[in-house]
């Protein structure tokens, strides 16, 4: 780790000029304030998701129905005071899947926040995320492409990322919940680990881990297809500050190196963060049943996108169809923007004007756009084929979620604020300066310009198919969310010892909630026989736990419980009067097709509990998690107390 020592040197060091693509200001020093711009970033972002604000909700679009019950069995683990579930109580018909462990909680958690403490109703919290992830995510946007190329810059940039197509598609198509809160935190993480590397110090480094961590949690998926764009980034910007520091190749590896270890620093620690997620998810991915995300409609070379759809104007609310007929099928929309791809290929034109720092970025983010869009057409079949970690992501098309980075960066360049000269910065031609802005320096009309532009060419695609739920679909409740299963094999999903040939369609649970009963145990009374040979009382059950009183006469007696063994699940007997555990009893898996968890039960009577809880894997990267972040409240403690020491000596 870095010292304490290093820190403050960093810290208490100012830079009298900026390395290589590094923040600059216009040296006319005339800006606006901040709040001036924030303030019209809302106003357009409010434009742009003022779909989501009339009354009902896109119950048709792709994730609709899966967001809002994410929110309502998230809720069911809150309702039990358990705020970081690893289980899903009534997916797969109510025999349950670990779904929060192997897939991102943070995007479904916020909404929760809006329902539990708001009283918002589980499609309002749904609506509210998404509108505030395009909102927060044109903030982020300006912080990043403010902090090099000025505000007004900040500002062209922030449109863009609201208003290019794909972003409304995950949005309005898609209602992709987990991905549009992730594509919030991508400009925030390239905006901390690129101030990490080119001006290191502790409040950045925690910044970038903060951010990492977020995306982690948000959507694995995303923190792995985002992750190799990011070190490239920073690899990039060690290379362009070590040229400029350094007269050959030793010391620019050196300076490589030392500087490396801020971003890496920043790394760590995020993973350190997030390790209470990413560990287990990664080591437990095993234990589910993965034919859901891969193979028949989710085969990726289906879905490659045809050149022509990047620029057909054509939209609709349909999935992704296999061919190049989406569009005629009313399927969903590959373009990238005719206004964000005009002004990125005329920023890319242009980039020659700019000082060398900022034109190396430039052509920097022009390859970041033609390396996310070749990913998305069939040339790149070869790299799906033989890359394992690029089919990730599973459709080809969702490499868009990257593309739309460097399409909202350039156009951003066309308003940049005039640079700082460096020594390469020699005048091409005469009286054609280097360091020339393309506009005006600090004009804002250009920026309102060009933010106007990006606004209106997306302004035929601000809109969503509000429709009121199907029998399927809602409303909200148990006996919705066991009909929805039945058309959405994404909620169906089985652990690895279920046979995959067996697969359940239905349970008894579900025609209980169906029928509009309660259900008060998980206990199989079917295997019961509820006679002095064995004999079960529901006492209690919670989304995971199941509490009993039974009754054995046998020494061979055991309960079934309809609930999917997996890994975690502990039983324990329990005191009759303080009702805490005495003995813990072995948990089986059942010999069948469903390999539901038996729980074998000594002869005599007593409280029986069964409890998801952790294994010693989750405990142990919940552990890392706590220590990192106990870590960074101790560094941030001293480094302040430092602080207050040395103004005093002062």
């Amino acid at each position: 780790m870095i010292s304490d020592d290093r820190i403050l040197d960093d810290e208490q060091h100012t830079m009298n000029k900026a390395p290589s693509g590094s923040e600059t200001r216009s040296s006319s020093g005339h800006h606006l304030p901040d709040s001036i711009y924030l303030v019209l970033i809302i106003l357009f972002g409010l434009v742009i998701i003022s779909p989501l604000l009339q009354p009902g909700y896109f119950w048709g679009a792709h994730d609709a129905r899966h967001a809002v019950y994410f929110i309502f069995q998230y809720d069911k683990a809150v309702q039990d005071g358990i705020w970081l579930p690893g289980w899903g109580p009534d997916w797969a018909f109510g025999y349950g899947y670990p779904f929060w462990i192997v897939y991102g909680p943070l995007a479904t958690f916020i909404g929760e926040l809006f329902h539990h403490f708001a009283g918002l109703g589980f499609e309002d919290s749904v609506k509210t995320v998404l509108a505030l992830s395009i909102l927060c995510s044109g903030l982020a946007m300006y912080g990043l492409v403010r902090s090099w190329l000025g505000r007004n810059a900040g500002l062209v940039a922030a449109v863009a990322y609201m208003a290019i197509p794909y972003h409304l598609v995950d949005v309005y198509v898609r209602a992709a919940m987990a991905e549009s809160v992730a594509l919030v935190f991508l400009p925030l993480a390239l905006w901390a680990f690129r101030a990490a590397t080119l001006r290191p110090r502790l409040t950045v480094v925690i910044a970038a881990a903060f951010t990492y961590a977020a995306i982690m949690w948000t959507s694995n998926l995303v923190a792995l297809v985002f992750t190799p764009g990011l070190a490239a980034y920073v690899l990039a910007l060690l290379i362009w500050t070590g040229r400029e520091k350094s007269r050959g190749w030793r010391e620019l590896v050196g300076s490589g190196l030392r500087r490396g270890l801020w971003p890496l620093s920043a790394a760590l620690l995020g993973l350190g963060l997030s390790a209470a997620f990413f560990v287990p998810a990664l080591v437990e991915q095993r234990y589910v049943n993965q034919t859901q995300w891969f193979g028949k409609y989710y085969d990726p070379f289906q879905h490659f996108v045809y050149f022509f759809q990047l620029f057909d104007p054509a939209w609709g609310f349909g999935i992704s169809h296999p061919g190049p007929n989406d569009a005629a099928q009313g399927g969903m929309s590959f373009q990238l923007g005719a206004a964000a791809t005009l002004l990125s290929l005329i920023a890319v034109v242009l980039a020659r004007r700019h000082a060398a720092d900022r034109r190396r970025e430039v052509w920097f983010w022009a390859g970041w756009a033609l390396v996310s869009i070749f990913l998305t057409l069939n040339v790149a079949a070869w790299v799906w084929r033989y890359v394992p970690p690029v089919r990730y992501a599973q459709f080809p098309w969702r490499y868009l979620m990257l593309a739309i980075i460097p399409l909202s960066i350039l156009p951003g360049t066309l308003a940049a604020d005039g640079g700082q000269r460096t020594a390469d910065d020699a005048p091409r031609r005469a009286g054609t300066s280097a360091d020339a802005a393309v506009v005006p320096r600090d004009a804002l009309w250009p920026a309102l310009l060009l933010s106007g532009l990006l606004l209106l060419s997306s302004a035929p695609y601000y809109k969503v198919e509000m429709r009121e739920p199907t029998q399927e679909q809602g409303p909200v409740s148990m006996a919705a969310l066991m009909r929805f299963q039945r058309t959405s094999n994404e909620m169906t999903g089985v652990t690895a010892w279920v046979d995959p040939d067996r697969i359940p369609n239905w349970s008894p649970l579900a025609d209980e909630w169906v029928a509009g009963r309660e259900i008060v145990t998980r206990a199989d009374y079917s295997r019961i026989p509820q006679n002095e040979t064995l004999a079960v009382n529901a006492e209690e059950m919670g989304s995971q736990h199941d509490l009993i009183w039974y009754y054995a006469d046998a020494s061979d007696q055991a309960i079934t419980f309809n609930r999917f063994w997996y890994p975690g699940w502990k039983a324990y007997l329990l005191d009759d009067k303080t009702r805490r555990p005495v003995q813990e009893l072995e948990v089986r898996r059942e010999e069948g097709p469903l390999a539901r968890i038996v729980v074998p039960v000594p002869v005599g009577q007593g409280y029986l509990l069964l409890r998801f809880e952790d294994t010693p894997l989750r405990a142990a990267a919940k552990a890392v998690s706590l220590a990192t972040l106990a870590g960074i409240v101790v560094l941030t403690l001293a480094r302040g107390g430092r602080r207050i020491a040395t103004r005093r000596r002062a």
